[in-house]
């Protein structure tokens, strides 16, 4: 019976995600259909304003310029299996603070100083990707097994012990023979 809700959300899921890319497009040009004269829209109830734009159908090609590609990244970087997925967090990082530019309109200027923060988060995650790849590297082209290396060398520190401690009874073997 749980193995029936499993497939059965699996495939809601899928189906959401397979949704939200089918309408990228129209969500991408959802400005074209909007007033470009007014400065204010009503929507089911909520009130858009023009956000300092000059109409709202402009505000809302700034909204969906960000919104679009940022919501694809967030898709591929939740269903990327490949081990350098972290990688898209740099160009998830640089549209959410253009977004969060845009949104937050009030200097008159859309997309130049967001790149102090992509520097940040690119100092962050450009290391981790790097060290994932030299393991990944280590183990899969040159054959170096990190975990097989330690136990080898477990192996020999124990076998270097009991080396020492036969050394030390023989020691004392010939000592108690030679008093005898």
């Amino acid at each position: 019976m749980s193995d029936k809700k499993k497939v059965r959300q699996k495939f809601l899921i899928e189906g959401i995600v397979t949704i939200l890319i089918a309408i990228t497009p129209i969500l991408h040009y959802f400005w074209k259909y909007l007033p470009s004269d007014g400065s204010e829209m009503n929507f089911i109830g909520i009130t858009f304003t023009n956000n300092g734009f000059p109409n709202v159908g402009d505000a809302f090609y700034y909204y969906f310029l960000k919104i679009t590609p940022l919501l694809l990244l967030i898709i591929w970087f939740t269903t990327c299996k490949h081990w350098w997925y972290h990688a898209i967090l740099i160009p998830i990082a640089m549209y959410s603070f253009q977004l969060f530019s845009v949104l937050t309109y009030d200097s008159q200027i859309i997309d130049e100083s967001e790149i102090l923060y992509v520097i940040a988060v690119t100092m962050v995650v450009t290391p981790v990707v790097y060290f994932i790849r030299v393991k990944l590297v280590d183990k899969h082209v040159h054959g170096i097994d990190l975990d097989a290396m330690d136990t080898e060398l477990q192996i020999l520190k124990e076998k270097e012990e009991l080396r020492k401690e036969r050394e030390k009874l023989e020691q004392r073997q010939q000592t108690l023979a030679k008093k005898m």
